[in-house]
């Protein structure tokens, strides 16, 4: 019963440091510039956000290269590749895996659009994107209009398909 009981304490602390982690972090929201941030792509060239503004863009986060989900997501994300485009909008993946990760995992889907390695998680706390389940990163795409502001926010951990479908739902009206 001992046991019982500090398992219960264990797990509710976890959820109450969770909470209060997500709680802490500024939030991008509906409005807001996009932050500046310069990332690796798959590539290992460097990328400033800023310097890619002049059309509107996607920015989505995902937890993990290569796991079902996330290569769900990426994928559908490949597969409307050109509806993107018919809105003049640049796709960009983020997730805390590394180049070479990023690499492997764009080649083996043959992804035309660039993922960012956020090892350090920075920009993920940058912008404020929430864990989920109390320990997976988040699953978030923002919408950023030409000048940099951003028009709409996605957070579903489990609606993959639907963080596509209402990119290009949303891009419509920017």
């Amino acid at each position: 019963m001992k046991k019982i009981f500090f398992i219960v304490i264990f797990v509710f602390v976890l959820f109450l440091a969770a909470i209060k982690c997500n709680s802490q972090m500024k939030k991008i929201e509906i409005g807001d510039k996009v932050p500046t941030f310069t990332l690796k792509d798959q590539n290992g060239k460097s990328v400033t956000i800023n310097n890619e503004l002049g059309g509107p863009m996607v920015i989505y986060f995902y937890p993990k290269d290569d796991t079902p989900g996330c290569t769900k997501q990426a994928c559908k994300f490949r597969d409307q590749y050109e509806s993107f485009l018919d809105f003049d909008a640049l796709v960009f993946g983020i997730s805390s895996d590394n180049v070479a990760s990023h690499k492997k995992f764009a080649e083996e889907y043959n992804l035309p659009f660039t993922l960012l390695a956020d090892t350090k998680k920075e920009v993920r706390m940058l912008f404020g994107v929430p864990k989920s389940l109390l320990f997976l990163p988040g699953r978030v795409t923002y919408i950023i209009d030409k000048n940099g502001l951003v028009q709409y926010i996605f957070n579903s951990q489990f609606g993959i398909e639907k963080h596509i479908e209402t990119a290009l739902q949303k891009l419509k009206n920017i």
